[in-house]
């Protein structure tokens, strides 16, 4: 029936057998190499997925853009994972996953060989730069955005200023996270809790590979301790900034910024941005940043375990939540503390936002680059074209100016 649960590996092929999972894998490599604009992508699965190739039915769907939401991790990607589960379980998740994420994964380790090898061109300077102030315009309407989206009532802009405050006079974040979802708890548990709607029962099958797939991440963070430091310093890192990104792949901002730059100094504020802006500029998630900055801290190998610690915890939250989704997502507690925890990356990202302009070295130049693009994205322009316009007026200006 439309809209009813199925299992996983079943899929809502009306009596179809679910596709093979080679045809999972090509289909998101497709969708992954032309994934521009993070969860914009969304609407576009779902026009693959249950309008096109029928794989699951608009209710199963909508399901999974909640459960998405209510995770930590990047939206789009994660609803790859969820369809690739719906279809063929743990495998269909896994080849879902990775084949959304590989197209960016490879060009960015282009860009990141190409960044250290032209970063002291004068061009590449003014580019980088024009870049910079574009990213500041990103998150700053990023950051409006979420507001807008998240903050409806006085309860919400209070955990939202609280966080702001505490983040701006330095607090880590994570114990910030943690004290939004405490608030939510206290202050928003008067509104209202979506009626139950019953639930799925986990598959059988469902345990032992989920168990593997936990074994395996484990018994790779113990060797990377064990034979190879810097780079299980990196994992960890990484590790923690994904399982705190509630609300979206830009909500992993504040804690990567922090952990990467305010705590560990492994790259400069301007280096970030420039991440930032490599990240956008390429098909994917903008988590696909941590690829960039484990290759400036480690070569190739840390761009490898960077790019698997940003993914691999989210995986693991959507794979091992879709089972339960339907029986925990309607506990007031949890429902509570998650909107508390959501409510909290406006702040964030407004206190990252200022950090960022902070860090420019602001010229009249840069300045106007930062005002068109923001009202540019105001007006509901694309970023990648918001993107291309600030290369094209970097290079106008190295060339005239």
């Amino acid at each position: 029936m439309p809209g009813e649960e199925t299992g996983p590996g079943e899929g809502s092929l009306h009596g179809s057998p679910p596709p093979p999972v080679t045809t999972i894998f090509s289909a998101f490599l497709l969708l992954g190499a032309t994934a521009f604009g993070g969860p914009a992508m969304v609407p576009h699965i779902g026009r693959m997925a249950v309008e096109r190739e029928g794989w699951l039915t608009d209710g199963e769907f909508r399901n999974g853009v909640a459960l998405c939401q209510s995770i930590p991790g990047a939206t789009a990607i994660q609803m790859a994972g969820y369809v690739g589960y719906r279809l063929r379980g743990i495998p269909g998740a896994l080849a879902a996953y990775t084949a959304f994420a590989l197209p960016a994964f490879l060009v960015v380790m282009v860009l990141s060989a190409l960044y250290v090898q032209a970063s002291g061109m004068p061009l590449a300077v003014s580019l980088l730069q024009g870049l910079r102030a574009v990213v500041v315009a990103i998150v700053a309407h990023a950051a409006l955005g979420f507001a807008r989206a998240s903050l409806t009532g006085r309860a919400r802009v209070l955990i939202a200023a609280v966080v702001f405050a505490l983040f701006l006079v330095g607090i880590h974040p994570i114990p910030v996270i943690g004290l939004a979802a405490v608030l939510g708890l206290v202050l928003m548990r008067r509104e209202a809790i979506p009626a139950a709607t019953g639930g799925e029962k986990p598959s059988a099958g469902h345990g032992k590979p989920y168990l593997a797939l936990v074994g395996i991440t484990m018994a790779g963070l113990v060797i990377l301790w064990y034979l190879a430091p810097q780079l299980f310093d990196i994992a960890s890192v990484f590790f923690r900034v994904d399982l705190f990104a509630f609300g979206g792949g830009l909500a992993a901002l504040p804690v990567m910024y922090h952990e990467v730059v305010a705590v560990r100094g492994w790259v400069a504020p301007q280096a970030f941005l420039d991440g930032i802006a490599i990240g956008q500029v390429t098909p994917g998630p903008i988590v696909i940043t941590a690829t960039f900055l484990g290759y400036l801290v480690a070569g190739i190998p840390g761009a490898v375990v960077a790019t698997l610690a940003i993914f691999t915890p989210s995986f693991l939250v959507v794979v091992g939540t879709i089972p339960y989704f339907d029986r925990i997502r309607t506990s007031p507690r949890l429902i509570h503390a998650l909107g508390g925890i959501v409510c909290s990356f406006a702040g964030l990202l407004f206190t990252v936002a200022i950090r960022f302009a902070l860090d420019m070295g602001w010229t009249v130049p840069l300045a106007i680059i930062c005002i068109a693009g923001f009202v540019a994205l105001a007006r509901g322009i694309g970023v990648h074209w918001v993107v291309a316009g600030a290369v094209a007026a970097s290079l106008l200006s190295a060339t005239f100016l």
